[in-house]
């Protein structure tokens, strides 16, 4: 059996309550495939995750953006992964290289988060990629192969995980990953965890393109899209 497709919405640090009702309207009313071809999942602020979990169709998922590296307690400001639990949020993303950039999530310590929220119960779009200085340095396999170690290190049962390669110089930047270059790390990806982790994780695992939208589809199973992409591509 193929693999299932995956699209995503992330909606990082934007919206007010009535933008987001207004993006849940229409993705309420979008025609597509059924959850046997495509699964959707979107990612609003943490604020709005019980809105969105409340009024959206059910065929969708929702995601938090981040969830803590253990059990709550004295860490002002995050999110614990009980806490998505107890308000029954199946998807986090943990490992964005917002994250990793600008608030140093090293390898290990994403590694660790991933392996934690598995433990919970919520399934986890980690997130790997390499900068622009690490593409042209030649570098690239060699960071995104690093910091999935990281996370084979601490996973062994990968069933709930999909890896959203996100070239991090595709990021907000108006470039755009070829379909040629997605592929090529895809491919790579792939054969990493032949090497490393199983044929059966090799052949089963979905590697998703987790940069800007590229405005045709090509052959890797899904995109990883932002709010304003997510309503084009499904319309209203």
């Amino acid at each position: 059996m193929g693999r299932k497709f995956f699209v995503g919405g992330n909606w990082k640090c934007n919206g007010t309550g009535e933008e987001v009702k207004k993006i849940v309207s229409t993705l309420n009313a979008g025609e597509v495939p059924s959850t046997d071809v495509v699964e959707v999942v979107v990612s609003p602020p943490f604020v709005f995750l019980p809105l969105v979990k409340n009024t959206l169709r059910p065929d969708f998922h929702v995601a938090a953006q981040n969830c803590w590296v253990k059990k709550g307690g004295a860490f002002t400001g995050e999110i614990s992964a009980e806490m998505l639990v107890n308000l029954d949020i199946p998807w986090v993303i943990l490992g964005h290289s917002e994250r990793r950039l600008l608030l140093n999530e090293s390898n290990e310590f994403v590694g660790d988060k991933v392996a934690y929220a598995l433990s919970k119960g919520l399934k986890v779009i980690a997130c790997v990629g390499e900068t622009l200085e690490q593409r042209e340095s030649g570098s690239t396999m060699e960071v995104v192969a690093a910091q999935t170690r990281a996370i084979a290190d601490k996973v062994s049962n990968w069933a709930n995980v999909v890896l959203a390669y996100e070239p991090v110089w595709a990021i907000g930047t108006g470039k755009v990953a070829t379909p040629a270059q997605a592929q090529e790390v895809h491919s790579e990806l792939r054969n990493w965890f032949q090497a490393n982790t199983s044929p059966e994780v090799a052949a089963t695992i979905r590697i998703i393109y987790g940069g800007t939208l590229v405005h045709f589809f090509y052959g890797v199973p899904c995109f990883f899209l932002s709010p304003i992409q997510l309503l084009s591509l499904f319309g209203s």
